[in-house]
């Protein structure tokens, strides 16, 4: 075989090479894209259709945060780059205790800041919580994946969050009050109840 021939054998079993591991890291990728979306829905809904976040769901978000945080400060890493993800996973844990301190019957700047802050630790803390997760199940996540493709995930996942907050202000357009009974939740403000069967 010429060298000519050789190199370019050469080439296409690195072409093949890389594009198998192409294809390999679009999996794991397109798994933590549809995981972190379908974690961010359902407070993002509850938000738009109740205008409040359930309590499980916070709690949730704690839970995991909150045994997140414990091995990032027990991983064998610098203190430098645990840091930033401690304080990260420690928010959840910091609203509850503000929760503690605050009477939420009393009307005041206090409470409405506590709950604004309650919204932002859903909001903006399950994105943030499932990527610290995911770097830390994932180390070489961030080795092989772009900026661009990080940007990808964190923009479809934040439209995701954005059309399901639309979804639940706008439920009474597409949904009726007995479709919220029967799923085993109370029914949303002005919601339509569903009209009556002329048959009967």
């Amino acid at each position: 075989m010429s060298g000519a021939s050789a190199a370019s054998v050469r080439r296409v079993g690195e072409h093949q090479i890389e594009e198998q591991g192409r294809a390999q890291r679009a999996v794991p990728i397109g798994v933590v894209m549809v995981g972190m979306s379908l974690v961010v829905w359902w407070p993002a809904f509850t938000l738009g259709a109740w205008g409040d976040l359930f309590f499980d769901q916070l709690l949730t978000l704690w839970a995991a945060a909150t045994a997140a945080l414990v091995f990032v400060l027990i991983e064998r890493r610098p203190v430098g780059s645990k840091l930033v993800r401690a304080l990260l996973l420690l928010i959840p844990s910091l609203w509850i205790v503000l929760s503690f301190l605050f009477n939420e019957s009393e009307e005041n700047l206090a409470v409405f800041l506590l709950a604004l802050a309650g919204i932002l630790v859903v909001v903006v803390g399950l994105p943030l919580t499932m990527w610290v997760l995911v770097r830390i199940v994932w180390p070489d996540f961030a080795s092989f994946t772009r900026r661009s493709t990080r940007w990808t995930i964190l923009g479809v996942v934040g439209g995701i969050a954005v059309m399901s907050f639309l979804l639940g202000v706008f439920q009474s357009e597409w949904l009726y009050c007995e479709e919220f009974t029967l799923s085993g939740n109370s029914e949303p403000p002005g919601c339509t109840p569903e009209p009556p069967d002329l048959d009967e």
